[in-house]
């Protein structure tokens, strides 16, 4: 939903008017995003300590990535909200200068001039930053908590490496830090594990982590924000030392680490225990199939139930006795022994690589082989690792193992387990419901793997992004990609980019390649954002390694200056880094070879500001510049100074940036289709138009940037008007009265929870179709969960928003969409609805659609000659036929 103004909605029931506001200001049920859930967490906890008598504070800090790349957005929009319950947001340059921050908060109990008696501590980021973050960790958990403090650890886990370049799991990264790991379920958890989170930090001394998954953190929900709803019990059975776990000083590194081994891990076994964080969800008179799980899992196995046709009576009636784990690392003992007394066998169902299945097998081990319940997951009975077996008459031995039964390569879907939990329970229950479901998940795999139309709508650069021009390389020479959107060139074959590297360190794998290759240079791609993150550091060691006498090989480093951090939103970058800083950066460091490259519109720095001895030079010579750069031994740079597109656009909405009062138009008559426009540019305004003569182009208005680049072909076709505006559409009057007359609709009664499907092309309102059905349905007193699934697509990808609707919040259990659960389908997009992703959700006899037959252009569409006959679009009876429908 749009809030760049309070908007007013009304229920279908009358409610009372919803603002936007509310998500952090009004009692009882509100609707919010797990961001926004994150950011009322932390008025939550300062309202508890309020109501508890305590004097403490707020602090926030981390660096924004996807998943969690909306969060700081989030908490500027609430930075009143903050202020009033005494919260400091303050980004971090990078992960760990950021947690290192957070570890001072802790310290502020230590200091004889402290205003408050404790300050409790948020950090987040995604898997790569907890990754870079160990140091800071490791060290900040043995020192420990305040008394009045506590540390949660937000962790993005991008599972399926949607907007990462490689998957993350960082549960292990956790237990090696020896950090207590929360797995909350939903956005409602989000709170309770929350609160729950900083009263075990406090009460162990611990760090907590607290995992953050792209299906939660994306998605709306309604929820309960009470802050008194969740009750923190202090263990029972737990005896504190005299002097607390929490930090102090001195504290010698060998005590701090007797400290956390022999007391503050068992301190948060304790306050798990005595909280109920773990525990039996349904039970069994006499079980004998037992399923553990957690956070996303829970609801996909829950999903999964519910697609079998398997209630909680009927689970308990077959003898199934579900677990939820919601600290999966140290596994609680003793309810891990009451779960498992009785079964037959352990069902464990988690994302990923085994955490919580090895814990379950080494806390069975020792029981006798009579009593000990069998432990399968993502094995089957065989176990995980090669078995040797008999030499063949070959001589050779033959190795096995046991099947995956839920493979830790990729993500588990609620139709993988619910597949598994019925191979597990048919030697003592099926059910024609069962066989159906089966029977319907291997139809629609044989469909999917036969479907006529197979192309994909994959991200690209926004029209006029400035690295439609910047990621351009000459003839004879490659590059090496970097983190940011200008990793996107790796999909793109002409722009001759191959490899990349962890965010700061863009060009460091040519210190290792180039003393064993003939190459002679290379050129390395490297954001503005990720230079001020950790990226100059990348250009010191290649300084330290080329400028070097005798050394001829040479990088030239392209640092894309754009003036927004545009992969996440559009956020500036977190400090201060302007065009002159850089330059007189690069030259201190000793980077001689310097040019600076600019579009020529209007600029932040003046010329005298610029270093002496730097060129400014157009983009228009990017061709010859890098042609020079690539001759030079050492390092040099190539400052590429023009403002990201998507920025530029919302700036001029606001009247914040220069709007040229020219624009650009093709003469369709004179247009011969040939597509250079679009490869001089690689522009997506650039539209392939059917007309009579043929394929020709036209620039879409409403998606131009003014970027200009499409000029560059010299085509007579081009036209330029300067000064004009675009007509504006005329207003149809309505008469009202013609719908009086129409019946209200008959809506769906929601018993069972109703699926709808939106999909469309990024950045043209997808995600607000669903954020409008999500809050309707909120203020109609409906259960709801919205899903936005946007992964790397800021502009021009698959966006998918999953919208699930019941009577009752509980009712609602994994938030995608399952396998041909869609009870309509919003397709704003051919090419999207045709996907697998959107295809796999239709059934027929169940699901209605409403789809846009509109064509508009992927990516590799982009260019093509008008001779080229494939199409870029399936015919309707194809998306028919595909569906299933």
């Amino acid at each position: 939903m749009a809030e760049q103004d309070p908007v007013r909605m009304l229920s279908t029931s009358g409610a009372p008017a919803a603002q936007l506001d509310d998500k952090y200001t009004a009692a009882g049920r509100v609707y919010l995003t797990g961001y926004q859930a994150l950011v009322r967490l932390l008025m939550i906890q300062r309202d508890r300590d309020r109501a508890a008598g305590l004097n403490t504070a707020g602090f926030v800090s981390g660096y924004r990535v996807s998943p969690l790349g909306g969060l700081d957005l989030a908490l500027w929009k609430a930075k009143d909200h903050l202020a009033e319950h005494d919260i400091v947001f303050q980004p971090g340059i990078n992960e760990d200068m950021a947690a290192t921050a957070l570890w001072g908060t802790q310290q502020v109990s230590l200091s004889p001039k402290a205003r408050v008696q404790g300050v409790f501590g948020m950090w987040y980021g995604k898997g790569p930053g907890v990754d870079r973050c160990g140091d800071v960790f490791r060290h900040a958990n043995a020192a420990g908590s305040a008394k009045y403090g506590g540390v949660l650890v937000i962790a993005g886990d991008d599972h399926a490496a949607k907007s990462s370049t490689l998957p993350h799991q960082t549960d292990h990264f956790f237990k090696s830090m020896m950090m207590p790991v929360l797995a909350p379920a939903g956005v409602q958890e989000y709170l309770d594990f929350g609160v729950h989170g900083w009263a075990m930090s406090r009460y162990s001394g611990c760090w907590v982590a607290f995992k953050a998954l792209a299906d939660t953190v994306e998605t709306s929900a309604s929820v309960d924000v009470d802050p008194l709803r969740v009750e923190t019990r202090e263990p029972s059975d737990f005896a504190l030392p005299p002097d607390g776990l929490n930090i102090r000083w001195p504290d010698p590194p060998l005590v701090q680490e007797k400290r956390l081994l022999h007391a503050k891990l068992y301190a948060a076994l304790a306050y798990c225990r005595a909280n109920g964080l773990n525990r039996v969800v349904i039970d069994s008179p006499q079980p004998r199939l037992g399923i553990i799980t957690a956070g996303k899992s829970y609801l996909d196995v829950r999903q999964a139930f519910d697609d079998l046709g398997i209630d909680e009576a009927l689970a308990a009636q077959i003898g199934i006795r579900l677990y939820k784990v919601g600290m999966v690392w140290p596994l609680e003992a003793e309810g891990v022994r009451h779960f498992a007394e009785g079964l037959e066998e352990i069902l464990v169902v988690e994302e990923k690589r085994q955490l919580i299945e090895y814990q379950l097998k080494e806390e069975l081990y020792n029981w006798r082989e009579d009593v000990r319940p069998r432990v399968i997951g993502k094995f089957d009975e065989k176990g995980e690792w090669a078995i040797l077996t008999t030499l063949g008459a070959d001589g050779r031995a033959t190795v096995d193992h046991g099947e995956w039964l839920l493979p830790a390569a990729g993500e588990l879907t609620p139709a993988m387990i619910a597949q598994v939990i019925a191979g597990r329970i048919e030697r003592f229950f099926t059910s024609e419901r069962i066989r159906a479901r089966l029977a319907f998940l291997q139809a629609k795999e044989a469909t999917l793997a036969q479907r006529v139309f197979a192309i994909d709508r994959v991200p690209t650069f926004c029209p006029g992004c400035p690295h439609n021009t910047s990621t351009v390389v000459p003839d004879g020479s490659r590059a090496m990609a970097g983190i940011g959107c200008h990793y996107m060139a790796t999909f793109m074959p002409d722009r001759k980019t191959s490899t990349f590297t962890h965010m700061g360190g863009e060009g460091v794998p040519w210190v290792g390649q180039a003393p064993f290759t003939d190459e002679p240079h290379i050129f390395a791609n490297l954001g503005d954002g990720t230079y001020f993150h950790s990226g100059l550091l990348a250009i010191r060691q290649a300084v330290a390694a080329f400028n070097q006498p005798g050394v001829t090989s040479g990088i030239t480093y392209k640092i894309l200056y754009n003036d927004a951090v545009a992969m996440t939103g559009g956020q500036p970058v977190d400090g201060s880094l302007s065009v002159p800083k850089l330059l007189h950066q690069l030259q201190a460091e000793g980077v001689s070879n310097i040019v600076l490259v600019t579009d020529g519109t209007d600029r932040s720095w003046h010329v005298a500001d610029i270093p002496h001895g730097v060129p400014i030079r157009h983009r228009d010579e990017l061709e010859v510049i890098q042609r020079e750069l690539r001759t030079v031994a050492g390092v040099s740079a190539l400052v590429f100074d023009q403002t990201c597109a998507a920025e530029k656009r919302r700036r001029r909405k606001r009247g914040r940036y220069p709007d040229p009062q020219t624009r650009v138009f093709i003469n369709e008559a004179v247009c011969e289709g040939c597509g250079d426009c679009g490869r001089e540019s690689n522009c997506m305004a650039i539209l392939p138009v059917e007309t009579d003569f043929g394929r020709k182009r036209q620039i879409d208005q409403s998606a131009c940037n003014k970027d200009y680049s499409c000029m560059n072909g010299f085509c007579p076709s081009f036209v330029t008007i300067e000064g004009g505006q675009l007509r504006k559409g005329k207003a149809t009057q309505t008469d009202d009265s013609r719908f009086g007359a129409l019946p209200a609709p008959t809506l769906p009664a929601t018993r069972e929870p109703w699926g709808i499907l939106v999909t469309g092309v990024g950045g043209t309102g997808v995600v607000t179709i669903g954020a409008l059905i999500g809050m309707a349905a909120h203020l109609d007193g409906k259960g709801v969960t919205v899903l936005d699934m946007t992964g790397l697509a800021q502009k021009g990808g698959s966006v998918f928003s999953h919208v699930r609707i019941a009577d009752r919040p509980e009712d609602l259990h994994a938030v995608r969409i399952a396998a041909g659960e869609a009870n309509a389908v919003i397709g704003g997009d051919l090419v999207v609805t045709a996907s697998v992703d959107a295809l796999s959700k239709m059934a027929v006899g169940r699901t209605r659609g409403v789809v846009n037959c509109t064509e508009t252009p992927t990516y590799r569409q982009r260019g093509r000659p008008v001779q080229d006959g494939r199409r870029a679009h399936p015919r309707r009876g194809e998306l028919y036929r595909d569906a299933d429908l």
